[in-house]
């Protein structure tokens, strides 16, 4: 044992003294050697991957994987044709996002139909004319305008429209800092008629500008108030890139005026969320029957996600969600929906 050590030092003092006379190139040509005999021994596995400092300034692609919701197959991603639809398990999907008996939303509406048509805000004569030329209102429908409910709200396939016309009138007509100080009333856009949530308001009494953010409908707390504004931010809608805390549409509009009656009525945050994305599934069926099936399609089941995940702009705004529609094959059921007029 003594005689190898005293072999593999002298053999090691050996090389150390031809290193030190060798040239630059000698030195390069041992350490290509040394790698060589290295590579023939060993297996080496080499990952390139970028760091968070690259991500940032490069991004990241929906195409790999998109939030916390499974990653995405490349192939999925390139032809998304390839996966065959099932119109049986669509159906059963769409169930699911869009239950046939409705959804119960955590609030009252209470006498908030006759006070907008008390402030004018509804011009009775032309909401009827409007609906009598959609074969007319319901029962359901005149109670919601002329009488006082005590009732939860309830959304359908049947009344979803209905209930965006009378949220949207709520969220315009209700005097709220999110209308007053937010982007709405931002010079930069022009003022806050130029928007089709304001403009397209046609079935107020006079000018829809005359009832902008002017009625105490929905009185809040300054928490409640903080709850409207930092919720608003996080719920995004499909037609557009905007939140609803800039509700330049109707369905931003509409979804504004629920924020603030569950907010008024003692909603947390994680119901209110929960509300939002059942209202915005009714509002744009097929669209969330897709992203639902995006979900499944990548490993979770729809119900289980965070509604706060899925109301963010990545898989709510227009175009996170057509980032995810280029990767599902879509889902064989009737397509809804309204426009962003009455």
């Amino acid at each position: 044992m003594q005689n190898l050590v005293n072999t593999l030092a002298s053999l090691a003092k050996r090389i150390t003294n031809r290193l030190s006379r060798a040239t630059r190139l000698e030195m390069v040509g041992m350490l290509a050697i040394g790698a060589l005999i290295i590579v023939s021994l060993f297996d080496i596995d080499m990952r390139v991957t970028r760091k968070p400092l690259l991500n940032t300034f490069l991004g990241s692609t929906t195409g790999s994987r998109i939030s916390s919701v499974g990653a995405v197959s490349s192939a999925a991603a390139s032809n998304p044709a390839s996966q065959a639809s099932d119109p049986a398990a669509d159906a059963a999907l769409a169930s699911q996002v869009l239950p046939e008996g409705g959804v119960a939303l955590p609030v009252r509406w209470g006498d908030l139909g006759q006070q907008l048509v008390s402030t004018g805000v509804i011009d009775l004569q032309k909401f009827e004319a409007l609906y009598s030329s959609r074969g007319g209102m319901t029962d359901e429908m005149k109670a919601l305008l002329t009488n006082t409910s005590g009732e939860p709200m309830k959304i359908t396939n049947e009344n979803s429209q209905y209930l965006l016309n009378l949220l949207w009138a709520l969220g315009l007509g209700n005097k709220n800092d999110v209308l007053d100080k937010g982007e709405m009333s931002d010079p930069q856009y022009g003022g806050a008629d130029r928007f089709a949530s304001t403009g397209g308001w046609t079935l107020a009494r006079g000018n829809p500008m005359d009832h902008y953010s002017k009625h105490a409908l929905v009185k809040l707390t300054k928490v409640q108030q903080e709850l409207v504004d930092r919720v608003s931010q996080g719920i995004f809608r499909p037609c557009c890139g905007n939140s609803t805390h800039f509700p330049d549409c109707n369905h931003g509009m509409a979804m504004l005026g629920l924020l603030e009656l569950m907010a008024s009525q003692g909603v947390s945050e994680q119901d209110m969320y929960r509300a939002a994305l059942a209202v915005n599934a009714f509002w744009f069926p097929d669209t969330y029957v897709n992203i639902a099936k995006f979900v499944n399609q990548n490993g979770q089941d729809w119900r289980s996600v965070n509604p706060a995940q899925l109301l963010g702009a990545q898989f709510s705004s227009s175009s996170g969600y057509q980032q995810i529609r280029a990767q599902v094959q879509p889902a064989t059921v009737p397509s809804g929906g309204g426009g962003c007029g009455v």
